[in-house]
C-alpha cells in the first residue's frame, strides 16, 4: 500500500502515453486515475491515524542499505491533500486546457509530476529526495513551457535555470553529508549526525540545505523566479503548481530540520526566522503592487510560504502543528483562489484587474466563491486561515518572538488589503468599458465552476472543524519533534 502513492501515477502516465492520439481516453483515463489516487491517498492517511508509521523496504533490503519508503503523518497529510488536489485540477482541465496543449502530452505530464511530488513525500532517504526532486522539475519545465507562447518560454527559462542551481546545490550537500556521515538514509543520519564532531562541518552542510530548498521554496532573497513563470501557463497548471510545488520544498526544509539539523537550532533556526519574515514581507509588497490577478496570487505564494517557514523558526511542538495546519488552510485557498481566477478570465476575458469589474453583480456565486478563500488568506475569523495564524501568534509568545509576531500581523494586516483591492476592481466596482454583449452571463463550464466551488467548501471545512484537523496536526508535529518513533519504525530499533 505505501508504494502505491508512486506506482499509481506513473501507471496512469504510461496509459496516457498509449492513447497519445487518443485524447479522449486520455481525459477519461486522468479522471479515474486522480479519483484512484486521491482515494487511495485518504485511506493511506486514515491507516497511519489507526497503525502509525507505514515502512516499506523495497527489495526487502533493509535500511539503511536499500531503498526505505516512509509515510508518518505529516507524509500522509501532504499525500491527502495532494490526492484532493489533483483530482480537483484534473476535472477542471477537462474544460480549460486547450485542445494543442492536451495534444501534446499535458495529461502524461500530470501524472509524472505527482509521481514527483509523492516520491518527494514518502521517501526515506536524501538521494531518493533529489531523484524525485528532478523528477518533477523535469516535468513541471515542460509543463510551463507547453504551448511555446513567448511569455511562457521566457518564464520557463527563468524557472529551469533557477531549479536547476537548486539541484546542483541540494547534490553538493548530499555529498558532503555523505562524507560526513557515511549514510544517506534519513533516520540512520538522524543518528549518526548529533556525534560528529566539530558539529560545525554539520551547521555548514545545513546552510546549503536552507538555500537549495528555499530556492525550490521561493522564499528570500532567490523567490523572482515564481512571479515571473508562474502567471504564464494555462490556469489549471499555475493551480497546480502553486499547491504543490513550493510546498515539496517546505516539506523538504521541515523533514530534514526536524529530523537531522537539530543540534545547533540556535543559529539554523534564527536564520530561518529571518529568512521568514522578509519572505512575508516582500511577498506582500509584491501582492500589493500587481495589477494583473495571476501576478497578485503568484506573490502571495511567496508571503504565505513565510509563514510556514515562520513555524519550522519558532521549532516547538505548537508551531510545528500550526505550520503543518497551515500548510493544508494555504493549499486548499491558494488552489481556489487561482481556480476563481480562471472562471473570472472565463467570464471576462481578462486577468488584468483595470479592466474588470461589475463581476458580482453579474456573477453573485463566484464571486462568493472568491471572497471565502480571500478572507481565509487575510486570516478572518472564523476561517482557516485565522486559526492558523492565531495557533502560531501563540506559539511565538511562548518562545517570546515579538517581532516576528509583529512581522506577521502586519502582513496580515496587507494580505487583507490586497485582498481587498482584488475584490473592489474585479467584482465591486462598475465594469464602464462592457457593452451589452459582454453583460450577459458567459456559460461557464461545470467541469470549471463544481471543482473550485469543492475546494472553496474544503477550505470553509477546515476552518469551521478546526479543532479535529488541529488536534491531527498536533500529533504528526510530536512525531516530527520526537524521531525516536521514525527512527524505530525505519531501523527496527531505537536510537
Amino acid at each position: 500500500m505505501s508504494i502505491l502513492p508512486i506506482v499509481l501515477p506513473l501507471f496512469f502516465a504510461i496509459l496516457t502515453l498509449l492513447f497519445w492520439n487518443h485524447l479522449q481516453v486520455q481525459k477519461a483515463l486522468s479522471l479515474v486515475g486522480s479519483l484512484v489516487l486521491a482515494g487511495v491517498s485518504l485511506f493511506i492517511l486514515a491507516r497511519v491515524l489507526r497503525d502509525g508509521i507505514q515502512v516499506l523496504q523495497i527489495g526487502n533490503w533493509p535500511a539503511p542499505f536499500g531503498i526505505s519508503i516512509v509515510i508518518d503523518l505529516f507524509s500522509a497529510i501532504m499525500l491527502a491533500i495532494t490526492g484532493v488536489l489533483a483530482l480537483a485540477t484534473c476535472l477542471y482541465s477537462q474544460a480549460q486546457i486547450n485542445l494543442p496543449r492536451a495534444r501534446f502530452g499535458f495529461y502524461p505530464l500530470f501524472f509524472f509530476l505527482l509521481v514527483g511530488v509523492n516520491g518527494a513525500f514518502t521517501t526515506g532517504d536524501l538521494f531518493n529526495l533529489y531523484v524525485w526532486f528532478e523528477v518533477m522539475l523535469m516535468s513541471s519545465f515542460v509543463l510551463i513551457a507547453l504551448g511555446g507562447e513567448r511569455a511562457q518560454v521566457e518564464g520557463a527559462v527563468k524557472y529551469v535555470i533557477l531549479n536547476l542551481l537548486s539541484s546542483v546545490l541540494f547534490l553538493s550537500a548530499i555529498g558532503l553529508l555523505y562524507n560526513l556521515a557515511g549514510s544517506l538514509n534519513l533516520a540512520e543520519l538522524a543518528q549518526r549526525l548529533p556525534g560528529i564532531q566539530p558539529y560545525g562541518q554539520v551547521t555548514v552542510v545545513s546552510v546549503l540545505f536552507i538555500i537549495a530548498f528555499g530556492i525550490k521554496s521561493a522564499i528570500f532573497p532567490l523567490f523572482f523566479w515564481l512571479p515571473a513563470s508562474y502567471h504564464t501557463p494555462p490556469i489549471t497548471i499555475t493551480a497546480l503548481f502553486s499547491g504543490l510545488l513550493t510546498k515539496v520544498g517546505i516539506y523538504s526544509l521541515m523533514r530534514v530540520f526536524t529530523l537531522l539539523f537539530t543540534q545547533d537550532a540556535g543559529f539554523t533556526h534564527t536564520i530561518l526566522l529571518v529568512l521568514a519574515c522578509l519572505t512575508m514581507v516582500i511577498g506582500v509588497f509584491g501582492a500589493a503592487a500587481q495589477t494583473d490577478f495571476r501576478r497578485l496570487l503568484s506573490f502571495h505564494i511567496i508571503s504565505q510560504i513565510g509563514y510556514l517557514l515562520l513555524a519550522l523558526g519558532l521549532f516547538s511542538p505548537l508551531a510545528l502543528a500550526a505550520g503543518i495546519y497551515f500548510m493544508l488552510h494555504v493549499i486548499l485557498a491558494k488552489t481556489a483562489l487561482f481556480l476563481v481566477s480562471g472562471l473570472v478570465n472565463q467570464i471576462s476575458g481578462s486577468y488584468d484587474l483595470k479592466q474588470l469589474g461589475g463581476l458580482y453583480a453579474r456573477n453573485p456565486a463566484i464571486s462568493l466563491m472568491f471572497l471565502l478563500p480571500a478572507l481565509s488568506l487575510a486570516g478572518l475569523p472564523p476561517l482557516s486561515g485565522f486559526f492558523a495564524k492565531l495557533a502560531l501568534i501563540i506559539a511565538g509568545f511562548e518562545l517570546r518572538q515579538y517581532l516576528v509576531i509583529g512581522v506577521g500581523l502586519f502582513v496580515s494586516f496587507f494580505t487583507l488589503y490586497s485582498m481587498t483591492k482584488v475584490w473592489n476592481e474585479a467584482f465591486w466596482k462598475e465594469n464602464k468599458t462592457s457593452t451589452p454583449a459582454q453583460a450577459r452571463p458567459p456559460v461557464v463550464s461545470a467541469w470549471m465552476w463544481a471543482p473550485t466551488l469543492g475546494l472553496v467548501i474544503l477550505s470553509t471545512a477546515v476552518g469551521l472543524l478546526a479543532e479535529p484537523i488541529f488536534r491531527v496536526c498536533q500529533s504528526a508535529a510530536m512525531t516530527l519533534m520526537d524521531t525516536s518513533a521514525y527512527v524505530a519504525a525505519v531501523l527496527g530499533s531505537l536510537p
